[in-house]
C-alpha cells in the first residue's frame, strides 16, 4: 500500500480515518528510523506482542492497535521521547491490565489474578522498568462499593505522583482518549467525558512539575492540548444537543 511523503507530518487521527491501521503502523516505522538498529527491532518486538495481545479488541470503530500506536507515535514524534523503555510501556500500556493472563502463558480460567505473572512476564522480556512503568498505569480491581470513576481518578494522582516517566506515557493515552473523543460515536462519548474530565486539571498540575522528564515546549504543547480536551469535554457536556 503507497502512502503519502507527507505522513509524516499529519495528525495521528487524520491518518487513522484516512489510511487506518495500515498508516499508522507506516507512521509507527518512520518515527523509529531515529533509533539505532538494537532499539528497533526492540520497539518491532514490542509492536508485535501488543499486536498479538489485542488482535482481536475493538475501540468502537477501529482496531485497538490503534490507539496503541497512535500513544507510542504521540511519545516519539510531539514528546521527542528517546527512551526506549517508555515507549515499549506505552506500546503495551494495556496488556496487563486486558490481556494479563494470555501475556503470562496462564489459563484465563483458571480464575487467579494473573497480574504479578503478566509483570513478572514482560519483565522477564522487556526489563524491570518496562514492567514498573506498565505497573504505575495499570488500573488495579475497584471496590464494587464505591464509584469506579472516582476510584480511577485516585489511582492515576496516586500511581503518577510516584512515576514522572508513567505521566508521560500517561497524559499521552489520556490525549488520545481525551482530545480524541470526538472521534468515537455513540453513548461512549459523553461517557468518555464524565470519566475524564475531573483529571485535565490533574495532569495540568503533573506536566507542570520540575520533575517531569520533558522539555519546556513540549509541555506547553502537552498543556494546550489538555486546553482543547477541556473545551471538547464542555461541547459534550454543558451544551449537549
Amino acid at each position: 500500500m503507497e502512502f503519502p511523503a507527507y505522513l509524516a507530518t499529519m495528525p495521528m487521527h487524520a491518518i487513522t480515518e484516512i489510511h487506518g491501521e495500515p498508516g499508522l503502523l507506516a507512521r509507527f516505522r518512520l518515527e523509529i528510523e531515529a533509533f539505532d538498529e538494537a532499539d528497533r527491532e526492540r520497539l518491532t518486538e514490542a509492536l508485535d506482542l501488543a499486536a498479538d495481545l489485542h488482535r482481536d479488541d475493538r475501540r468502537v470503530r477501529e482496531p485497538y492497535l490503534n490507539h496503541l500506536l497512535r500513544v507510542s507515535i504521540r511519545l516519539m514524534h510531539h514528546y521527542q521521547v528517546r527512551d526506549v523503555d517508555v515507549i515499549v510501556a506505552g506500546l503495551l500500556h494495556d496488556a496487563v491490565e486486558d490481556h494479563p493472563a494470555e501475556l503470562a502463558g496462564l489459563d484465563p480460567d483458571a480464575g487467579a489474578d494473573a497480574t504479578p505473572a503478566a509483570l513478572a512476564a514482560l519483565s522477564d522480556r522487556f526489563g524491570a522498568r518496562v514492567a514498573r512503568l506498565v505497573a504505575a498505569v495499570t488500573n488495579p480491581a475497584y471496590d464494587p462499593d464505591r464509584d469506579r470513576d472516582e476510584q480511577y481518578r485516585e489511582h492515576v494522582a496516586a500511581s503518577l505522583e510516584r512515576e514522572p516517566w508513567a505521566r508521560v506515557i500517561k497524559v499521552s493515552d489520556f490525549t488520545d482518549n481525551g482530545v480524541g473523543v470526538i472521534h468515537t460515536v455513540g453513548p461512549k462519548v459523553a461517557r468518555a467525558a464524565t470519566k475524564y474530565r475531573p483529571l485535565v486539571p490533574v495532569f495540568r498540575d503533573l506536566v507542570a512539575r520540575p520533575d517531569t522528564p520533558l522539555s519546556a515546549p513540549v509541555k506547553q504543547h502537552i498543556l494546550a492540548q489538555l486546553d482543547l480536551a477541556e473545551e471538547r469535554f464542555s461541547a459534550i457536556l454543558d451544551h449537549p444537543t
